[in-house]
């Protein structure tokens, strides 16, 4: 993968597969998103929602104690993670322990983020991802492109050549008969697994529930088939009271899919207790922090609001075009571009920030009300601390007094006209056209003629 976002960008708009996929698949989101607009107070019910995780995020450490001591109430261990790496040592150490051969997992970004996959398979142990995109791209040795659709990059004629490769015949391009495929190779691997390990959308302190949302059944075979179940929690994603969760639970679906409520809404309350059939013997809850505390507090805080809902991906110009591997991270579209300096503010993630057009159309959509656009053009400003370029100084200087301001303008006015209309001194204006001044005069010019 090239190392720069405009290189990343530059190839995945010469994709015109790429391109055709992303349409089709943000297009359908969008459109199902919109019958997610059915309730009357909406606008009400977000406002509710981003003070309610205004005030969990300032009392996060209180709240967070809460449900871990109710977790151990109800029979589970929760395990603390100060980074990705402390993590995946977690999780290895109770595969160790339990001498964990297979692993199942439900669709999770934060084991992502962690690499928790590939310290499992470093300790010889198979990992399985079990939701379909994430199995389609796992077998593709592949990463996701979506929150909510990993693999919507991938066509169907994709999809039906890599299950043709693993089932060794050939699979039509049919979504049912690829789904078949898919369903009885997956359901071998949840009976024979020997620890299921899963995400978290909310945790609710009130009970010390696990609370997962899924479009499919593999999050209850995950979290109910294998004797160990593991769940890699993000240390925001909690909410205090059940009341808070039903708010959320509003508008989560409705965000991602346009549903009233998923086909599964699993909450997990403790591991599997005397006379019950099914469920775990031990229930593992792994928070982790690995960057988050440090945002509490700054100026970028309501990212930690994030409900992973993946609306805002999909009505942005810029992933529409580009799509999530152009961000060179886990996260990408408005919420990546916010979130990933915030967790790894590195060098290469710095240039995030300018993958937008400031067009707040994530903010209209966002559930919880995160001024995405504001945050965005506060890492522009932190990118910018250093000192901003000659050229740009120089300008600000001229335009802060209105005669630099006439007179700069009129020498763009009169330059302009002698310049080719397809010049191009940068890349970034490849492919437009320079204007050209009509010759009127400048707006104060015309008042002052008495043409207006």
């Amino acid at each position: 993968m090239a190392d720069d976002l405009r290189t990343r960008a530059k190839e995945a708009l010469a994709d015109p597969g790429l391109h055709e996929a992303l349409a089709r698949a943000t297009d359908r989101f969008v459109e199902i998103r919109r019958a997610g607009d059915d309730v009357a107070n909406l606008d009400a019910l977000k406002r509710a929602a981003r003070w309610q995780r205004h005030r969990v995020m300032e009392r996060l450490p209180e709240v967070l104690e809460r449900f871990a001591d109710a977790v151990g109430e109800a029979g589970g261990v929760v395990h603390w993670a100060a980074d990705a790496a402390e993590a995946n040592d977690i999780v290895r150490d109770l595969a160790t322990r339990h001498a964990v051969r297979t692993v199942v997992k439900s669709k999770s970004m934060l084991t992502e983020e962690i690499g928790l996959n590939e310290a499992l398979e470093a300790a010889g142990i198979d990992v399985v991802e079990t939701d379909l995109g994430e199995w389609i791209v796992q077998l593709a040795g592949d990463r996701p492109s979506h929150i909510l659709g990993p693999a919507i990059h991938y066509t169907r004629e994709r999809v039906a050549e890599l299950f043709s490769a693993r089932a060794g015949e050939e699979l039509p391009p049919d979504p049912e008969v690829l789904c078949a495929y898919a369903r009885a190779s997956l359901r071998e691997r949840f009976l024979e697994a020997d620890m299921g390990i899963s995400g978290c959308n909310f945790g609710v302190a009130e009970t010390g529930t696990v609370v997962l949302v899924t479009n499919e059944g593999n999050g209850r075979m995950v979290t109910s088939v294998p004797p160990v179940h593991v769940v890699v929690m993000g240390m925001e994603r909690i909410v205090e009271t059940w009341d808070q969760l039903d708010l959320m639970m509003t508008l989560l679906p409705r965000s991602a899919t346009g549903q009233q409520l998923s086909v599964y809404t699993t909450q997990v309350t403790g591991p599997r207790r005397d006379g019950e059939i099914d469920g775990p013997d031990e229930l593992h809850v792994v928070i982790v922090d690995n960057g988050r505390s440090d945002v509490l507090g700054t100026g970028s805080h309501e990212m930690l609001h994030c409900i992973r809902c993946s609306a805002c991906l999909n009505v942005c110009p810029v992933y529409r075009q580009i799509g999530g591997h152009a961000y060179g991270s886990v996260y990408s579209g408005p919420m990546g571009a916010v979130l990933t300096p915030l967790l790894d503010p590195s060098p290469a993630t710095t240039e995030l920030a300018n993958a937008s057009s400031l067009c707040s159309a994530c903010h209209e959509v966002c559930p919880v009300g995160i001024p995405l656009q504001d945050l965005l053009l506060l890492r522009r400003a932190d990118n910018a601390a250093g000192g901003a370029p000659a050229a740009f100084r120089a300008w600000a200087k001229v335009w802060s007094r209105p005669a630099g301001y006439r007179a700069s303008i009129a020498a763009i006015q009169a330059g302009a006209r002698h310049v080719p209309e397809t010049f191009v001194p940068s890349a970034w204006v490849e492919g437009r056209i320079v204007p050209r001044p009509r010759g009127r005069g400048s707006l104060r010019e015309r008042l002052a003629r008495g043409e207006i």
